[in-house]
């Protein structure tokens, strides 16, 4: 029955080596999973042979028991009735059924033997499935968990928080530079403004002058 073990594609100690290689855990798993489950049925009908099997040495052995007593019994009614010749016809065939007896009761404790042994190993198979099937589970679900972070990251990508306050600043600088350039027209215009002022003083200033000097020539002309 070691055969039966060693002839498994998938075992637990070469699917944990496996694991830390694979980039898909859950398929792993799956292969593990559908491999087990194939030895679970084999092992299954094996049992079903092997106790089938069982059931026919069994027989061969009751039958072979039952023989013996009654030759042995036949042998002694023969001797109680002088029947020497026929006692020893009865206890040769005792003898037969006894080596009968012994040949197939060691058939049957051998494979009683390998009967309980598979059963054993069908047992431990079908915990390795549950065991692993539990951690089929988790694995999902860490896988799960892991493919909507990388869509999150990937959704994320441009907005993260460090850019925030870049973002801001940028904007912040493109507000000042525009309050500056109108700060600076509006300065330019007041400067404009005042000179404009202060030169229609000045040409009024020089046509009062101008006025002035007109009048008082005017005054002049007139005494002489």
């Amino acid at each position: 029955m070691s055969v039966f073990r060693r002839v498994r594609d998938i075992t637990v100690a070469t699917l944990n080596e496996r694991l830390e290689q694979s980039q898909d855990p859950v398929r792993l798993i799956d292969q593990f999973l559908a491999s087990t489950r194939d030895d679970i049925m084999e092992a299954e009908k094996l049992v079903q042979q092997y106790s089938a099997h069982v059931r026919q040495l069994k027989q061969q052995v009751d039958q072979a028991s039952n023989m013996k007593e009654k030759r042995e019994e036949q042998a002694l009614l023969a001797l109680k009735a002088g029947e020497d010749h026929l006692a020893k016809l009865a206890l040769q065939e005792k003898i037969i059924y006894e080596e009968k007896l012994e040949q197939y009761g060691g058939l049957l404790d051998t494979t009683r033997q390998s009967l309980t042994e598979l059963e054993n190993q069908l047992n431990d198979l079908k915990l390795e499935y549950q065991t692993v099937y539990s951690k089929r589970q988790y694995y999902a679900a860490r896988m799960e968990t892991l493919r909507l972070q990388q869509r999150m990251n990937q959704r994320m990508e441009g907005f993260g928080g460090q850019d925030v306050p870049k973002m801001f600043n940028r904007l912040e600088d493109r507000i000042s530079d525009w309050e500056f350039e109108a700060r600076s027209l509006r300065d330019l215009r007041r400067g404009g403004q005042e000179l404009f002022g202060q030169a229609s003083g000045t040409v009024s200033s020089v046509l009062e002058r101008e006025l002035a000097r007109l009048k008082e020539k005017l005054n002049n002309s007139g005494k002489e």
